[in-house]
């Protein structure tokens, strides 16, 4: 709970302070008044010994009216109860349509965190989980807050058995969920563009029902952004093993590498991505660096460049030895022949030819779709 809201609330909700009894008045004269026929009456006014109302007595109204106030409010949803816990990790599993991978955390990413930890006794900024109900080895499950609950794990088995994890309860749907650990993951340096690409594919099918217009309004992103993380997320496994670790797959130099496996080239470019697979693991068992990202997408870019050049050079030869038919490109929206002048063929031969050019393609894995 924030610490204004809930001092707010104590101090609605507070019991009565206790009340001081006042001290009894010094004595003093008697008030009287003479009336017009000389008798002497006691004037009107309270005396000083009288009961008067004690401060307890004056505040319980006002106290029992705040309550009511304060308790009407929460109920009414302008004033909301969170409930923070400190909770053994092991009785909370990580919900899986968080963005960060668990799988890929180690002590080093998570250096920063553990020592901030062991310096102020535990965790500064809460987890939000949600509880669960159909999982007997768990009790709540992690929304936000990935590195915390590793990092907790992760103290409690080096000298810190008594280590808890912070976290802040909510009621939410699943939904929800995937937007509130978006926002906490976009402001971290440390979940990849891959990583969060991959969870924006899922949450599509999961949430939005593959409307990506819906999804950009509700996430409030740009529809042309959000379409080119999609893109990155559906990088073939083959080219992800050619990057020595998936953190490093980020948007921008990536999406090129996205548009060129969608082309003709597709073959060349995964069979480019093999050989750097084999090269980045020969690199880690001879304690050698990696090859880097940037590398890497050179590599894989230039494998198709060098495959379009080669098979953009078919020439189908007319009467004479003279070309009659070439291939000047091929795309996703078609093939591009030229027809060369001067070849020495018939209309219908012409045509046979162009057919064997098409045919040549399809073999090449180029060919038309139909």
């Amino acid at each position: 709970m924030a610490r204004k809201q809930k001092d707010y609330l104590a101090g609605l909700l507070a019991d009565d302070e206790p009340a001081t009894t006042p001290a009894p008045p010094a004595p003093g004269p008697e008030y009287k008044s003479a009336d017009a026929a000389g008798a002497v009456q006691e004037d009107d006014r309270p005396h000083d010994d009288a009961p008067s109302p004690t401060r307890r007595d004056r505040r319980s109204g006002t106290t029992l009216l705040a309550r009511e106030s304060a308790l009407a409010r929460i109920s009414s949803g302008e004033v909301r109860q969170v409930t923070q816990l400190l909770l053994d990790p092991a009785r909370v599993r990580i919900w899986p349509g968080n963005a960060r991978s668990y799988q890929h955390l180690t002590e080093a990413s998570c250096r920063e965190l553990i020592d901030s930890i062991i310096a102020e006794g535990g965790q500064k900024v809460p987890a939000v989980v949600r509880r669960v109900e159909d999982d007997p080895a768990h009790d709540y499950e992690v929304i936000a807050g990935t590195r915390r609950h590793w990092s907790i794990s992760w103290l409690r088995k080096h000298s810190y058995p008594d280590m808890a994890l912070l976290a802040q309860v909510q009621q939410i749907d699943d939904e929800s969920a995937f937007r509130l650990a978006d926002l906490e993951n976009r402001a971290r340096a440390d979940v990849s563009d891959l990583e969060r690409a991959r969870n924006y594919a899922a949450a599509l099918a999961d949430h939005y029902d593959n409307h990506q217009t819906r999804m950009a309004e509700r996430l409030r992103l740009s529809k042309g952004w959000l379409s080119k993380m999609l893109r990155v997320a559906a990088l073939p496994a083959m080219v992800v093993d050619a990057f020595a670790s998936p953190a490093e797959i980020q948007l921008k130099p990536a999406y090129p590498l996205t548009q060129a496996l969608e082309g003709p080239h597709r073959s060349a470019i995964l069979k480019a991505a093999t050989a750097l697979n084999r090269e980045q693991r020969a690199r880690r068992g001879a304690g050698q660096p990696a090859i880097p990202a940037a590398d890497v997408i050179a590599r894989l870019l230039k494998a198709g460049r060098d495959t379009a050049e080669r098979l953009d050079e078919v020439v189908i030869d007319g009467a004479h030895g003279r070309p009659a038919v070439t291939v000047a490109g091929t795309t996703r929206q078609g093939v591009t022949l030229r027809l060369h002048s001067g070849h020495g063929l018939s209309d219908e031969q012409l045509l046979d030819k162009v057919g064997a050019a098409l045919g040549r393609l399809q073999r090449q894995g180029r060919g038309l779709q139909r």
